[in-house]
Formats: C-alpha cells, structure tokens, sequence
C-alpha cells in the first residue's frame, strides 16, 4: 500500500502571480509564504476551501515564496489522486497568517518517523554591514544533532523540530550535520553560503532509520532593508549522505499558477530560538 501524507503544506496563488518570479516583497497587509515538502516518498494532493490547489505534491520540492494577503485559509490533505476532499487523511484546518511576517511551512517527520508539519516564522531583523544570519532547522526523523561547521560544532543538542539561528561574517561555510556529541557526519558536509544582508536557512531532513537524511537550503535576501523590503528568495543545494544531492523547487513553483486566492499549509506553533 503506497503511503499517505498525514500531514503536509502547499501554496496556491492569485492566478495573476507569475509562477517565476524570483521574489516578492511583504508589506503590512501581506506576508510571505514558502513551503518544503520534507517527508521522503510520499507525494500528496491539497485542497483549499475544497477545491483541488496543488496536485502530487513531491518530496523535496520547495514551493513559493508567495506574497499573500493576511488572514485566515482552510486546508485538506488527501492521498494523491482523491476524487476530492471527502476523506481527508488531514484537516480541514486553518492557517492564519500575519502581515509583515516571513514563514517557512514544513511538512516532516518527528523524531519518532510520524508525518507532522511545522510553520516556522523567519527571522528577517536587520544584520549588521558584512554579516548574514545562518539558521538551522531540525526536521528529520534523527535524534538530537550538532551542526557542524568546518567540521567544529557551532550548535549542540538541537532537537526535531527546534531552530537555532547565528549572524555570522558573510562567506562561505563548510555545514554538516552530527549525532550529538559526535563529529561524524551523517549529512554532509556541502558548502552553504551566507550572504550578506541575508538568511540562509539549512534543513536536516528524512529518516536515519530509512538512510535518507537530506541537507536543504533557503535563502531569505532583503535583511539590510528592514522588513517591508523582505524578499523571500531561492531555493539551494542539498546533500544526501555525504554527496551531493537534488535540487528542489522547480517543479513545484510550477504548479502554483493553478490557484486562486488561496494558500495552504499546517497548523503549528512557531518555535523560536
């Protein structure tokens, strides 16, 4: 039996948004919304206010960013190719989104493998003249980990579904991801860069058990212009055990010109550092 996503997020957009677009910049009556799909093999169908938004959903894509007007939408989750939202293995649920705010959705595993999904809000306070802000978010069915950077630890202990945030001098920095008090890495090392005036977003995502751990990276640019100014920017590299691994978003920004007006995701409390 093919397995189902008992928790997950997607994005629909107001048709006339192009599906390209490289950013979009909140204000204080919209936010921005992007959305990784971290559950490995299970690919999903999102319906919004009962109407199908985002078909076959796929692990590892990142979707959006989107601007979005604040408030409140609904969401269901089903199986891929459901006839509709009758018998969701989700929702419905509701999602409120607050203007001027920058938010990654994750759907993901918890420590114990179970789908869940987190909404995490992004920290786009102002960095300082030649420093970037590094974030590092624990999504993966793994124990607690060490992030590891030029194979020294820089955060210890960081548990699912916990973040743990630097500002550092912008530049490039060799990350990997180790059991707790080891520094054997089980994801990585890749080079991740954090750029000035930006947040870099690192995600250890998958299963340990299953050996699909994953490394994602996001970038949020915009962090020297103050939040009206925000752009929610690319989707990056990722590395799967040590190598390099797919990149994501693609395929998903794809799909976001099927929606009107609405947008989707999970309802989680917002875990900051």
């Amino acid at each position: 039996m093919r397995k189902t996503l008992t928790a997950g997020i997607a994005v629909g957009a107001v048709a006339a948004l192009a599906a390209f677009a490289p950013a979009y910049a909140i204000s204080d009556t919209t936010a921005d919304l992007s959305v990784l799909h971290g559950i490995p093999d299970t690919p999903v169908d999102v319906y919004v206010n009962g109407e199908l938004t985002l078909d076959d959903f796929q692990p590892g894509d990142l979707a959006g960013p989107l601007d979005l007007p604040a408030g409140d939408y609904v969401v269901a989750l089903t199986a891929t190719d459901a006839a509709d939202d009758s018998a969701p293995v989700l929702g419905p649920i509701t999602l409120t989104l607050e203007a001027n705010k920058s938010y990654t959705a994750v759907a993901h595993l918890d420590t114990d493998g179970a789908p869940t999904a987190k909404l995490f809000t992004n920290d786009i306070s102002a960095t300082d003249a030649g420093q970037g802000r590094l974030t590092v978010r624990h999504v993966a069915a793994a124990p607690a980990v060490d992030i590891l950077a030029g194979g020294q630890p820089v955060v210890s202990g960081l548990a699912n579904p916990d973040e743990a945030s630097l500002d550092l001098a912008a530049g490039t920095v060799s990350a990997a991801v180790a059991l707790a008090g080891t520094t054997d890495p089980v994801i990585g090392p890749a080079d991740v860069t954090v750029s000035e005036g930006a947040l870099t977003i690192v995600y250890a995502w998958g299963s340990a058990a299953d050996e699909n751990l994953a490394l994602a990276v996001q970038t949020v640019s915009g962090l020297h212009s103050g939040p009206d100014g925000v752009n929610t920017g690319e989707a990056g590299l990722a590395a799967e055990n040590g190598s390099t691994g797919w990149l994501f978003g693609a395929g998903a920004a794809l799909l976001l010109a099927v929606a009107a007006g609405s947008v989707l995701s999970v309802r989680a409390a917002n875990a900051r550092r």
